[in-house]
């Protein structure tokens, strides 16, 4: 085995993306900053309890675990950022009563990819609202992510709306186990209603929650499937608020198209609601995904309202336009430390330059700083 390879779903980002994506960075943070959002930095690793690793199975399975030589410990490399900025508000941020707006950008590790296309080191970039229970509150963080999404060149995206609401009712309703929901979950991700049917029917469920179950792989559309759910779901209260929740974010985006779909559960399982998430042209995955998941900071001693959505950054290469490196300004070796006072001004303007030592280099650089009589001039 050649020493220089990389683990399997790793991969280096090379000069001409890797200016693609800080340029995009820079513009979605600064976005997120103009919105109110204020940039947290998370660590890239902590206690593996910290990560609830230990109430969440989907992301325990992501996440890589090493011992910690200090303190004899279990240690995590996050998988996710979003329960470490819930741990920020609940604790560091605790003094704060009111509704903080959160953001951050950077590299999380997971144990397996996502998929076979996937990286196992996605550049995690998000934004998070803490404090306030209301919709508009996930009309603003949806609103802010189709934005970031066209700072990063999708400018089509599907916006895709659920509702975790209506399958806890059910199940509910219907005196579902922990884990036979769980199950019933798993199962509808295929919209295969008779395999909902009969695992319903192995139960011994009462016809009424069995055929509201099976309908849910079946309630897939545009705006319209909303009136078709309100006629074809029990009439139970929280169904109804749930129904009422997806309406206003449709109306909220009269122009933006969407795509609602019932049995769309793919979470992370300390979401508790709303669900959303972005989809673009030729791309397997959702390119974005968000959703509300009130009461995440009780694990950390603050139960709170919250929202938030997050995409990896490195999905954007895809879809921005070729960049190249910026006009360089070389000067010659000899000359440097003579030229040394006009170089520092040069840069302090934003212009690059570079040594020049008598070899080929990848500056493309095309002027050259020479001296003419007293003063060093661009050639």
């Amino acid at each position: 085995m050649q020493t220089w390879q990389l683990p399997q779903h790793i991969a280096d980002i090379l000069p001409e993306r890797a200016r693609q994506l800080e340029s995009v960075k820079e513009q979605i943070l600064a976005l997120f900053r103009v919105h109110g959002f204020e940039l947290v930095h998370p660590p890239l690793m902590e206690y593996s309890d910290s990560l609830l690793t230990h109430i969440d199975e989907g992301l325990s399975l992501k996440t890589i675990r090493v011992p910690d030589q200090l303190s004899g410990r279990q240690l995590g490399i996050r998988a996710d950022i979003t329960p470490q900025v819930a741990r920020i508000d609940a604790h560091l941020l605790s003094h704060n009563q009111g509704i903080n707006r959160l953001c951050y950008s950077g590299s999380m590790l997971h144990a397996k990819p996502d998929g076979l296309l996937a990286t196992r080191e996605p550049y995690q970039t998000g934004a998070e609202l803490y404090g306030y229970a209301g919709t508009a509150a996930d009309i603003e963080l949806i609103d802010l992510m189709i934005k970031s999404l066209k700072l990063g060149g999708i400018n089509n995206a599907i916006l895709s709306l659920g509702h975790l609401g209506v399958f806890r009712a059910l199940a509910q309703a219907a005196n579902l186990q922990e884990n036979q929901s769980r199950q019933l979950l798993a199962t509808m991700q295929n919209k295969d209603r008779e395999a909902v049917r009969d695992l319903a029917k192995s139960w011994q469920l009462d016809d009424i929650w069995t055929n509201a179950l099976a309908t849910l792989p079946e309630l897939y559309g545009g705006r319209d499937i909303l009136q078709a759910a309100k006629q074809r779901l029990p009439q139970l209260t929280a169904v109804s608020q749930a129904i009422d929740v997806l309406e206003q974010v449709c109306h909220a985006f009269p122009h933006q198209a969407v795509h609602i779909d019932f049995a769309e559960v793919r979470v992370d399982n300390y979401h508790t609601g709303l669900l959303y998430a972005a989809y673009a042209p030729e791309h397997h995955d959702a390119v974005a995904r968000g959703g509300r998941y009130d009461g995440l900071g009780e694990y950390f001693g603050r139960s709170r309202p919250a929202t938030g959505f997050s995409f990896d950054l490195r999905v954007f290469g895809a879809y921005l336009a070729a960049s190249s490196r910026p006009e360089a300004v070389r000067v010659a070796l000899a000359d440097y430390a003579q030229a040394i006072e006009k170089i520092n001004e040069l840069r302090e303007q934003g212009i690059c330059v570079v040594v020049d030592y008598g070899m080929n280099d990848n500056s493309g650089s095309l002027k050259r700083l020479q001296k003419q009589g007293d003063e060093w001039i661009l050639v």
